[in-house]
């Protein structure tokens, strides 16, 4: 703080001028620090998921005595995205009544306590439970960051915000996954411990958050409606993570299944995808800049097209590594352009709700996912399974690129 006094000394050495500096600095400082709480909250949700992924072949042969084992394993990690699916709704109208930062405050505790559990558990379904209960935080925790990004910021700033926020998540599961792939190769319990990181998010969210103006005046409006177009957004997300998911469920298979024994590479290889995901949205804005949300949906869908036919034509690590890069790119770009999207379109008065919904058909997308595929994997080999999928979002981009252009001959055809 001396420092900053000595330049603001010699920059504004006029005392009104200084005063204002001073003002202008401290909202500034206060600004990073509401930012960097808001991207710390935000890393809680990829982490939920996907840390515990390399581990799940192992956990299915420590299981194998459990009927069932393998899909029961497979739930284990997606079973919090039913619970997710469940109190995001819930989540979204009690802080459009009752305000953030309290449930925020209870959902980092229960992150704690309920993802750690597998660590101590020793029975499958036990286990189940806890990321039941861990689902339920997570729910909480994203519903209500989200909302706070779309309270605090507007615009430019909110757009880059976004960009950054999927970004900072990715980079977030890159060290999460790949520590999780080298703690699952000393044992597969020891992954579970790194969901205790939630306590060291708690104290900044204490410090540096504050309620927005907006829930002051949530009883003001009683019939506030959102366009119906943003069911169609809704569908759309949970599409997407259906697709997307097969990656961290059926990728340490299939890597298994090309001789790869190593956690740590099965970890690698997951966290590639992540990198790629964070470096799309990362430049989310200035792409959103020159393409509209219907064709940055078409550019995304290609993308992940690409690296799913990789996918089901590889034989080595090097080629999923290159399908995980292109699928990575392409839900990078589509997760902060649904967002955006979103709260351009949600009016501020039921954000939390829309939010809600947001999240549930996202999260719900990520549960069904395995229980969709499940059944064709009995009927297709699992290269048959992505190949067959990426000809689904190849359809996808072609109607995402179809709409834009309708939507632009009619702009043309208006003007």
């Amino acid at each position: 703080m001396n420092f900053l006094r000595f330049h603001l000394d010699r920059i504004c050495p006029n005392d009104k001028i200084y005063s204002t500096c001073m003002r202008t600095a401290s909202l500034a400082n206060k600004k990073w620090k509401l930012k960097l709480t808001l991207l710390l909250v935000s890393s809680l949700t990829i982490m939920s998921v996907i840390t515990i992924s390399p581990a799940l072949p192992q956990m299915a042969m420590v299981f194998s005595d459990v009927e069932n084992a393998k899909f029961l394993v497979q739930l284990i990690l997606t079973v919090p995205a039913l619970m997710i699916a469940l109190f995001s709704p819930i989540t979204g109208y009690l802080i459009d009544r009752h305000g953030r930062l309290r449930i925020l405050w209870f959902s980092l505790l229960l992150y704690a306590v309920s993802g750690a559990g597998g660590y101590f558990l020793h029975n499958l379904y036990h286990i189940l439970l806890s990321r039941a209960m861990l689902g339920v935080s997570v729910g909480m925790s994203m519903t209500i960051v989200i909302t706070l990004i779309a309270d605090f910021f507007e615009g430019t700033e909110r757009q880059k915000l976004v960009g950054i926020q999927i970004a900072f998540m990715s980079m977030a599961g890159i060290l999460f996954i790949g520590l999780g792939g080298i703690l699952a190769d000393f044992g597969w319990r020891y992954p579970f411990l790194l969901y205790l990181f939630s306590l060291l998010v708690l104290p900044p969210s204490i410090l540096f958050l504050h309620e927005p103006a907006v829930v002051e005046k949530r009883n003001q409006t009683k019939h506030v409606k959102a366009p119906q177009v943003i069911w169609w957004l809704f569908l759309n997300t949970m599409i997407m993570w259906i697709i997307f998911f097969l990656i961290p469920v059926q990728i340490p298979f299939h890597l298994k299944a090309i001789g790869i024994e190593k956690n740590s590479w099965i970890g690698a290889a997951i966290a590639i995808s992540t990198a790629c995901s964070a470096i799309s949205s990362f430049f989310y804005s200035k792409i959103k800049d020159r393409f509209s949300f219907l064709s940055v949906f078409a550019i995304g869908y290609l993308f992940m097209a690409a690296g799913f036919v990789c996918i089901s034509v590889s034989n080595t690590y090097a080629l999923v590594v290159i399908a995980m890069m292109l699928s990575g790119w392409g839900i990078g770009l589509m997760i902060p352009n649904t967002n955006m999207w979103v709260m351009k379109m949600a009016p501020p008065e039921i954000r939390g709700k829309e939010i809600g919904k947001l999240t549930t058909f996202w999260f719900f997308g990520q549960f069904i996912s395995p229980i969709i595929i499940f059944p064709v994997l009995k009927l297709l080999s699992l290269s048959s399974t992505f190949m067959l999928v990426s000809g689904f979002l190849f359809l996808l981009s072609g109607g995402f690129l179809l709409f834009h252009l309708s939507n632009t001959r009619k702009s043309v055809i208006q003007s």
